[in-house]
């Protein structure tokens, strides 16, 4: 909206010929929506405390029953300043964008209506596995389907490390990519088991991703460092920008001890756009190495419950997702979150390290 409303005045006054610019716009939706979050957040906190919608907990481990009646599906306060900050500093004419905010917003509901039903019946019996995938699917297909017809955007596969290897997936890239988006949403899911645990690596891939997609939109940039060019799929930088704010603004009050929970309208919605994301900037590889935290918690859910089905009820781990294993076995949380924050900004190192290492 600003963008629409300010910058054709630049012909007239040359300070607004700063809105064309993608890095300017997408640092003030940064800014917008960390502002937006941390003003709203204690009405916003208070809220969902006169609904009463507060989350449950169980008695798995015995450190989280304090947690029981801490507000939850806060990832409503992250998907409006998102959105918001979005719609002030984004082209609105930029069908990747919109593509985006589609998945964003889709992604979201679902997790609302598994709150929804988890507020209401005070119990972890949300949607059930198969209705959610489901979901899940239907939105990421739309998305997927809509996005391999746009002329510019290329099925094939662009891995990490080898410049000249791009193997064209054809139509299987329509299944690929739902995986991608599907698998991505439910691992930041998985992760969101701590207060600030999924948030703060979150941020890290949003904004370690702006960069790549900023790249990937624009054409001397790609050619340079050798990556795959998508015209116009620089604009959805303005809503990694937005979502950096919001998720440093949501973590602002989801920090030890939390006041409130993001819930799955966040860790879906956040996550599959994470996924998206990595699909429009041709860095779907990638995304298992910056989010790879997110990588781990998944596995050793699997690892868990497939050796605990073929060993006749032994485990591997304490308890799954990792993150619990760690709690069981003394670790005070805190320093669990801190460190697995470390280790995401050294995936994120890793990952940006692709740019040149080909």
């Amino acid at each position: 909206m600003m963008y629409h409303l300010l910058f054709p005045l630049s012909e007239y006054i040359g300070l607004f010929n700063v809105f064309r610019y993608i890095t300017f716009r997408s640092i003030y939706a940064l800014l917008t929506a960390l502002i937006i979050s941390i003003i709203l957040g204690p009405r916003f906190i208070a809220w969902l405390q006169r609904l009463k919608y507060g989350q449950f907990i169980q008695d798995d481990v015995e450190t989280h029953r304090s947690k029981q009646g801490t507000p939850t599906m806060g990832g409503l306060l992250i998907g409006c300043c998102v959105v918001a900050s979005v719609l002030l500093w984004g082209d609105l004419t930029n069908g990747y964008l919109w593509l985006t905010v589609m998945v964003f917003c889709g992604f979201g509901a679902i997790g609302f209506v598994d709150d929804y039903r988890k507020v209401v019946k005070q119990s972890n019996k949300g949607l059930s596995v198969k209705g959610k995938f489901l979901a899940q699917f239907i939105v990421a297909g739309v998305a997927v389907a809509i996005l391999i017809t746009l002329p510019g955007y290329s099925s094939k596969l662009y891995v990490p490390f080898i410049k000249w290897l791009h193997p064209d997936l054809s139509w299987f890239y329509l299944l690929f990519a739902l995986v991608v988006i599907v698998g991505s949403s439910n691992a930041v899911n998985l992760t969101d088991g701590l207060d600030g645990l999924a948030i703060g690596p979150t941020v890290v891939v949003a904004g370690c991703l702006g960069l790549f997609i900023y790249v990937a939109g624009h054409v001397k940039l790609a050619e340079y460092l050798q990556v795959a060019y998508v015209p116009g799929v620089g604009e959805v930088t303005v809503f990694c920008g937005g979502m950096v704010g919001a998720g440093l603004g949501f973590l602002w009050f989801n920090a030890y001890p939390a006041q409130v929970f993001m819930g799955d309208v966040g860790s879906l919605s956040l996550g599959g756009t994470l996924g998206y994301i990595a699909i429009l900037s041709k860095q779907e590889l990638v995304l298992l190495i910056v989010g790879g935290l997110f990588v781990i918690e998944t596995l050793s859910v699997i690892l868990q419950v497939g050796y605990f089905k073929w060993s006749g009820g032994k485990r591997i781990f304490r308890m799954a997702p990792l993150h619990h294993h760690f709690e069981l076995s003394g670790l005070p949380e805190s320093k669990i979150i801190v460190r697995f924050w470390i280790l995401s900004i050294l995936l994120a190192m890793v990952a940006l390290s692709t740019l040149k290492l080909r």
